[in-house]
């Protein structure tokens, strides 16, 4: 099956290189996606174009795919999810869950000259890095692309309630599984309480696993 892997803010394609060669071997297809803006050197992209360029990568696929959002781009995930309910076999979460219809999608960080610079590893301190040593930092942060307000700032637009029906798996690495059921029964991820079928599987790492432990998530993708 074609896994489409999509990572969070900052992140590029090579992001998922060692996910993608673990994911081979296991029979699948891995197809790192560069999101406009992340990547190709443009800092006017905007949401709409990267939500088109995971469109394309599904489109370009003969039959369903997975679509594996990262952080902040478990909404680009979701929105594949409402533009092609019938194609997406399962959605899966890593480290985050997807934004409401009417929500901004990811305006969480100061915006300099346009973009939305990584803030450095403060705001990360705790489970979110722990895993993290410093030359993994460093090497990162040196890799790290910053978002075009475009897409930080940008209003998610969901239409479809087809989506609901899609099956979908949260991956869950700096909280556990049972912290993620609470935050969706307590409301707090609206999605979520309507969707029909929701696993969750527990990894052993930080926000992350793509890094810290790829051969790990690329097991639980293939299994997903």
């Amino acid at each position: 099956m074609d896994i489409l892997l999509i990572g969070g803010l900052w992140l590029d394609g090579s992001a998922w290189d060692e996910v993608a060669a673990a994911l081979g071997p296991l029979g699948h297809r891995p197809v790192p996606i560069t999101l406009p803006g992340q990547g190709d050197g443009s800092t006017s992209a905007t949401l709409d174009d990267q939500v088109a360029a995971v469109l394309a990568a599904l489109d370009a696929a003969q039959d369903k795919v997975i679509v594996v959002g990262h952080s902040a781009a478990c909404t680009l995930a979701w929105l594949a999810a409402d533009a092609r309910p019938e194609r997406v076999a399962k959605v899966v979460f890593v480290g985050g869950f997807p934004a409401t219809d009417g929500g901004i999608y990811a305006d969480f960080f100061p915006i300099d000259e346009g973009v939305m610079p990584f803030p450095g590893w403060g705001p990360f301190e705790g489970p979110d890095a722990a895993d993290l040593d410093e030359e993994t930092r460093r090497r990162m942060a040196a890799a790290w692309v910053p978002v075009p307000e475009g897409v930080a700032k940008a209003v998610v637009s969901l239409a479809d309630e087809r989506r609901f029906d899609v099956p979908v798996v949260i991956v869950c690495p700096e909280f556990t599984p049972a912290q993620a059921q609470e935050w969706i029964d307590a409301g707090d991820v609206p999605e979520l309480a309507r969707v029909k079928h929701i696993d969750f599987v527990d990894i052993d790492s930080g926000h992350w696993p793509m890094v810290t432990r790829p051969t790990d998530l690329a097991r639980l993708l293939a299994e997903a």
